[in-house]
């Protein structure tokens, strides 16, 4: 598996995984609602290509899973106490992190994730942010696995779903003043 930051080249492959990957999980006992060209929209992926925040796992001729990290997060989380007190460009967030349901369960989604922390150690982040749909046990669990850390739950409104109940939660990379890291 190759993990790669993503090419404006790969966009239509990109797209047309996660209009796979939505139709995949409506049948599912979890649906994290998402529906094509509401979530991800075609703009997000565009512009996520664009700003190198979206990145690939590949295999020789599948894209295996797809994520976007970077700095931006809903208002709604101004609300959180946070366990570390970190600026904007101190912290990353993972949004629309899917893998293809043919490698579901081989830890690739791990691999993505271990991927966002260890460039968090490279730039100096102090924290990695996320948010679930509640009631996505798959996704709580896996994050929990990882070492995130659930914060609360707060009721975000986002332009595809409107209002919905959110699982927050973090990674701790650095400690403020301490220098303690994980």
């Amino acid at each position: 598996m190759k993990l790669r930051c993503a090419e404006e080249k790969d966009y239509t492959n990109i797209r047309d995984f996660y209009y796979f990957l939505i139709e995949s999980m409506k049948k599912t006992e979890f649906n994290p609602v998402w529906e094509k060209d509401k979530y991800p929209t075609q703009d997000f992926l565009i512009a996520s290509i664009k700003n190198h925040e979206l990145y690939v796992a590949q295999n020789d001729r599948d894209i295996l899973a797809c994520m976007v990290v970077n700095c931006l997060y809903n208002d709604g989380y101004r609300e959180v106490k946070w366990s570390v007190d970190a600026e904007d460009s101190e912290l990353l967030v993972i949004h629309a992190l899917g893998v293809h349901p043919g490698y579901v369960g081989r830890g690739i989604a791990k691999e993505m994730v271990r991927y966002v922390i260890e460039v968090g150690k490279k730039k100096g982040i102090k924290t990695i942010r996320l948010d679930v749909l509640e009631g996505n046990i798959p996704a709580e669990k896996a994050y929990t696995r990882m070492g995130f850390q659930y914060i609360t739950t707060l009721k975000l409104c986002y332009e595809d779903i409107g209002w919905a109940n959110f699982k927050v939660y973090e990674y701790i990379i650095q400690v403020a003043d301490s220098g303690l890291s994980r």
